[in-house]
């Protein structure tokens, strides 16, 4: 089990390696931390953190960053109990994806409901062409008349169309 110190210091690491996304250094903890107690104090709390597998340090000169256990103790602690007890960052970023849950949802209802409208447009459009293609043949006649036949009727129908 941890101290409470090295949970502190572990709480603030997570938080910082979230925000920043690279390695923290003890030197930030220290200013971050409000302890009253040294950097070297520090890195020994790290130096611990790390041998029982809540940090790592991805090379000599780095800083640290959370493990697997390291998240999983942060979330067990952080979130154990109920939503009032999450950090405000949390809290924000819960309701930012609301937010932006509820926009997509209207806007897809939207966008189905625009989708219907000109579904049922190409549905109309689509019989009133079939209605006039079936006129055009009935003035034109069966399927066995000739091409040149059908161009005349046309003709005819254009001059009538014209002068009417």
């Amino acid at each position: 089990m941890i101290s409470q110190r090295q949970q502190k210091i572990l709480d603030l690491l997570i938080k910082e390696y979230i925000d920043r996304a690279e390695p923290v250094s003890s030197e930030l903890l220290k200013k971050r931390s409000g302890l009253s107690v040294s950097p070297a104090t520090i890195r020994n709390e790290l130096q611990e953190l790390t041998e029982l597998g809540y940090i790592k340090q991805p090379h000599t000169s780095a800083g640290r960053i959370p493990t697997e256990k390291g998240y999983k103790f942060f979330i067990e602690i952080t979130f154990s109990g109920s939503a009032d007890k999450l950090p405000e960052f949390i809290l924000k970023e819960i309701e930012n994806a609301r937010e932006k849950l509820n926009r997509e949802i209207e806007l897809a209802k939207e966008l189905t409901k625009e989708l219907e409208q000109m579904h049922s447009m190409l549905e109309l459009s689509s019989r009133i062409e079939e209605e006039m293609m079936f006129d055009v043949l009935k003035i034109i006649g069966s399927s066995h008349t000739t091409h040149d036949k059908n161009i005349d009727l046309m003709k005819e129908l254009l001059d009538q169309l014209e002068d009417f």
